[in-house]
């Protein structure tokens, strides 16, 4: 499970344009922030889009969610937020009797989470170079893109690749 930010800046990366004429991307940069939460499973992601940042609340709406999704024990290996250890989420998995197990990542190792790909992979392919003129457009967009995400089995199998985890 991780955690990432969007915003209405776009993502720059290569393209094309005819030649001598150089390509412009136009857009208007607020400081509002489209936050998204995800979890993997080797079959496919689950996520959420949050306006603002990624808090306590979220984190357990979001495990909460993933609970009545995949009906099953849950085993989250995440990074070191401090969200994830604050009070309010400790005491709601302590409510779970068990239901949760918690795991931590080691520090500054983000290449052995696959979510981290995820991000990688929705900011400089399925965004890249998309000026959203609104937050609202931002996190239609967004979702759109992970929705699409979601239903592409080898993507979700490479993003599991890619981390260097011993499976």
């Amino acid at each position: 499970m991780d955690e990432s930010g969007l915003s209405e800046q776009p993502t720059r990366v290569r393209t094309w344009a005819p030649r001598g004429q150089t390509p412009v991307l136009q857009y208007h940069f607020n400081w509002h922030q489209l936050s998204v939460i995800a979890a993997i499973t080797f079959w496919r992601f689950y996520f959420r889009l949050f306006a603002g940042s990624i808090k306590g609340p979220q984190i357990i709406e979001f495990l909460h969610a993933l609970g009545h999704q995949i009906r099953r024990p849950l085993l989250v290996i995440w990074d070191g937020l401090p969200a994830h250890r604050s009070t309010l989420v400790r005491e709601y998995l302590e409510s779970l009797n068990g239901a949760v197990q918690i795991e931590q990542l080691p520090a500054y190792a983000p290449e052995l989470n696959p979510t981290e790909y995820i991000w990688g992979h929705l900011k400089h392919h399925e965004l890249a170079n998309s000026c959203a003129h609104t937050f609202g457009a931002l996190k239609t967009h967004a979702r759109n893109r992970l929705r699409s995400m979601q239903r592409r089995p080898t993507l979700i199998r490479a993003f599991w690749q890619q981390a260097e985890l011993p499976l």
